[in-house]
């Protein structure tokens, strides 16, 4: 392992987590008492980091929830308050394309410490990303969704499905030890398999929190020599909807001072449920 993920085991260990913390800023979800910041989702993602950074090993914001001029301004300023916080960041954009184009996404790795992407346009879309042999480089595998398996669950004339060729790959491609896996918690049983089929490759894996992934599994072979990520988006950054629910609509807000206790209760909450998962998993470790 080399660069991320030596940082990466550094981090684990420091803080005694392997969560990831998902800042999955869905601008239809921001609290209300954020509204009318310069750039809410940046507003939201730094109370974040400040209730989380001491349980995550890793956040991870998704490109999607940034794809517009103020998202990206705010996706700058959350990766280098972050970085601030050591923690790093891991840009999950799904990114590959032929020749130039690839080489542009990848430069996104400027900013960031690791990417997923997507193997389907073979070995050359990777290559701008796979040389960057300082930098994390996580393929997608076995994703949490259950219509991955309308093309991940293929069997090729091998006999073998497509995810675990795709796995082989990934293992091949690992030339400079920077290469893990996305493999969702939602399928427990692919989780096994690929762990002994690429045993020094480690696993970012999804799907534990909202989507009610097994955490037992995510841990005990999402890991490669102690290192690996699983993480958590909905169910860490909007716990705060349940414990605070006039964020969102305002209603019964008295002033200042009811504002300011909708917010620490609701970034409160995101705090805790860090926590909890992070106690969660560490059973099982």
């Amino acid at each position: 392992m080399t660069a991320f993920f030596d940082r990466l085991r550094e981090r684990i260990e420091r803080v005694d987590s392997v969560v990831s913390v998902g800042l999955d800023a869905d601008p239809d979800r921001i609290p209300d008492f954020l509204a009318d910041r310069d750039l809410p989702r940046w507003a939201f993602n730094r109370r974040i980091i400040d209730a989380t950074h001491e349980h995550a090993a890793c956040y991870k914001p998704n490109a999607a929830f940034y794809e517009d001029a103020d998202g990206w301004r705010a996706l700058r300023e959350t990766v280098a308050y972050a970085h601030g916080t050591d923690v790093p960041v891991l840009l999950d954009a799904k990114r590959a394309d032929i020749g130039n184009t690839s080489r542009q996404y990848a430069a996104l790795l400027d900013d960031v410490d690791a990417i997923t992407v997507t193997p389907y346009m073979g070995r050359d879309s990777l290559d701008p990303f796979l040389s960057r042999a300082d930098a994390g480089v996580f393929v997608l595998c076995r994703p949490s969704n259950p219509g991955g398996a309308d093309l991940q669950d293929l069997e090729l004339a091998s006999g073998e499905p497509l995810y675990r060729r795709v796995a082989a790959l990934a293992d091949l491609w690992n030339e400079h030890g920077n290469v893990g896996l996305v493999v969702g918690a939602t399928a427990p049983e692919e989780l096994e398999t690929l762990r002994a089929e690429v045993p020094d490759i480690p696993f970012l894996v999804p799907g534990v929190g909202a989507q009610g992934g097994d955490a037992e599994a995510a841990v005990e072979y999402g890991l490669a020599d102690g290192v690996g990520l699983v993480n958590s988006s909905r169910g860490i950054i909007f716990a705060g909807e349940q414990r605070s629910p006039n964020a969102r609509s305002g209603a019964g807000n008295a002033g200042e001072d009811a504002a300011a206790g909708d917010e620490a209760a609701y970034f409160g909450a995101a705090g805790e449920a860090a926590k909890r998962l992070k106690k969660r998993l560490n059973r099982y470790r």
